[in-house]
């Protein structure tokens, strides 16, 4: 097994795992069109991976991309008296059935902890769903106050039920 950045070659099979990613939480989206998808998720990834803003990391077995975390640099605004450090948001994390609960999530977490590190990132952040709290624990990370959020098109009581790295 190999964890590494992805790559452009790896585009179409990081397409179909975030395709299958989201189906397996929302069925209802099996509707949607995967062509449209495919074309947006395509321009996206190429962009993630051509610039230093976005970071994904796969792990790959023989070829096959089996696993990926998705790691977004947030710049901060610099503070008088302190040096400014960008953080890390952490989503879109997924491993394909077949090689869950294995270690492998576990061992991406780990090389991504050391690169944070590496790179002077003040801290990682990740809206965890409830399944992966324990996950996230075990790797290091410990609950904070939950941030405010502001829905600017839906009324505020309405909650979906998405995994929060959806």
């Amino acid at each position: 097994m190999n964890i590494r950045f992805a790559e452009i070659n790896d585009i179409k099979q990081l397409i179909k795992m975030r395709w299958d990613f989201t189906i397996e939480y929302d069925e209802s989206k099996r509707n949607s069109s995967f062509e449209d998808f495919e074309r947006e998720c395509q321009s996206f990834l190429e962009d993630a991976i051509n610039n230093d803003h976005w970071f994904i990391w796969v792990a790959e077995e023989k070829g096959k991309v089996i696993s990926h975390i998705y790691i977004e640099l947030i710049q901060k605004v610099p503070r008088p008296g302190r040096v400014t450090y960008p953080f890390a948001y952490m989503t879109n994390v997924y491993t394909v059935p077949e090689f869950r609960n294995m270690g492998l999530g576990s061992k991406i977490i780990k090389a991504i902890n050391m690169w944070v590190k590496e790179n002077n990132c003040e801290f990682v952040i990740v809206w965890p769903s409830d399944d992966s709290i324990n996950y996230y624990k075990k790797n290091g990370y410990v609950h904070c106050t939950e941030p405010m959020e502001y829905f600017p098109y839906r009324t505020p009581s309405i909650r979906f039920n998405f995994p929060r790295e959806y």
